[in-house]
């Protein structure tokens, strides 16, 4: 009990030191407001109403599909909402956004269209809203960069660890077959696999993260090697503890520093990862939205369609430099020497 209380008291005064740190702090409620919008995108931009009272009934498009039947249509197969007829009893409540990340704007001569009051940034070359399409990509983006830090960061943290713990022949055997795993050419392999496989967001998880834990178990590893020969695991062997609640209570907490700290920035490497892939189109299908998938038509419309390339730019940058800032400040945290009293 006495050991759980030390440990909240020193989250807390290191959850404390970075609240101190402006710059990083508002990143993160920046970070989380912008994903918070994203994942609940549907609310805001979306093509079906939000709510609908139509002849006395009440509907729910965004959430429920419903038929054309439904509203007494029988000449079409998917309810047009935008040009449904309301009479003076019925009411409708649209999201801030009336687009989809699917759907083109028709009433455009030409694609890509510049930014207007319909479409606040402009279309993409197939008519479609960009501020939509950039809002939706966004989800795609951080559950790859997250998924994938979660599943090497886990991988390698076993694998480092354990190697590190065990040392000897274990290390030896371990720390070449790694080195042997860290000559293979990703990038040819990815390529390789996308082309075998139809690329979805699974598929891209599981195949960025099958080498991707190979360098955190380096550090993993050089921490326990550290750390199994300090006088507190030295303490506990003299007293009888097993060996794995060493490695799982005693050792394992005390060399997390490096995975906190790389934490961040590997998820700012994942989401460039991803924006890349998709740029070379390696990534996901069209027409998911992807932000890899704007910058690519951004080249091909450089001339015609700026708004692309800017909104898309900023949007990129914005999230890339913001993750950035967070993980200053959690490595300063970390860092006893820089972290504030």
């Amino acid at each position: 009990m006495i050991s759980l209380i030390i440990k909240n008291e020193q989250s807390l005064k290191k959850w404390n030191s970075f609240k101190k740190k402006k710059l990083s702090f508002y990143s993160l409620i920046a970070i989380l407001v912008m994903c918070f919008f994203s994942f609940t995108a549907e609310f805001w931009a979306n093509s079906k109403p939000l709510y609908l009272n139509y002849k006395g009934d009440s509907y729910f498009p965004f959430l429920v599909e419903y038929s054309a039947k439904d509203f007494g249509i029988k000449d079409a197969i998917i309810v047009d909402y935008k040009n449904l007829e309301l009479s003076k009893n019925d009411s409708v409540i649209w999201p801030l956004v009336k687009w989809d990340p699917y759907e083109s704007n028709k009433l455009v001569d030409d694609y890509p269209a510049p930014p207007s009051s319909t479409n606040l940034m402009g279309t993409d070359d197939r008519g479609r809203d960009v501020f939509t399409r950039l809002l939706y990509g966004l989800r795609y983006s951080i559950i790859f960069a997250v998924f994938v830090w979660l599943i090497t960061f886990t991988i390698g943290t076993l694998i480092g660890s354990f190697q590190g713990f065990m040392g000897g022949w274990v290390d030896l055997i371990g720390q070449r077959l790694t080195e042997i795993l860290s000559t293979v050419p990703q990038l040819f392999l990815l390529i390789i696999l996308v082309a075998i496989f139809e690329p979805n967001l699974f598929l891209l998880i599981i195949i960025n993260s099958i080498f991707g834990w190979i360098p955190i178990s380096y550090y993993m590893r050089a921490e326990f090697l550290k750390n199994r020969k300090l006088d507190y695991v030295e303490s506990a062997k003299a007293l009888g503890v097993s060996k794995t609640k060493i490695f799982f209570k005693h050792i394992l907490p005390n060399s997390l520093a490096p995975i906190i700290t790389f934490s961040p920035f590997a998820i700012v490497g994942n989401i460039s990862a991803l924006a890349a892939l998709d740029y070379l189109g390696f990534g996901l299908v069209p027409p998911t939205p992807s932000w890899g998938e704007l910058l690519a038509q951004s080249q091909n419309n450089f001339l015609i369609g700026w708004w692309i390339t800017l909104y898309t730019f900023l949007a990129l940058v914005t999230v890339l430099i913001l993750l950035s800032l967070v993980g200053d400040g959690v490595r300063d945290v970390m860092d006893p020497k820089k972290r504030e009293a």
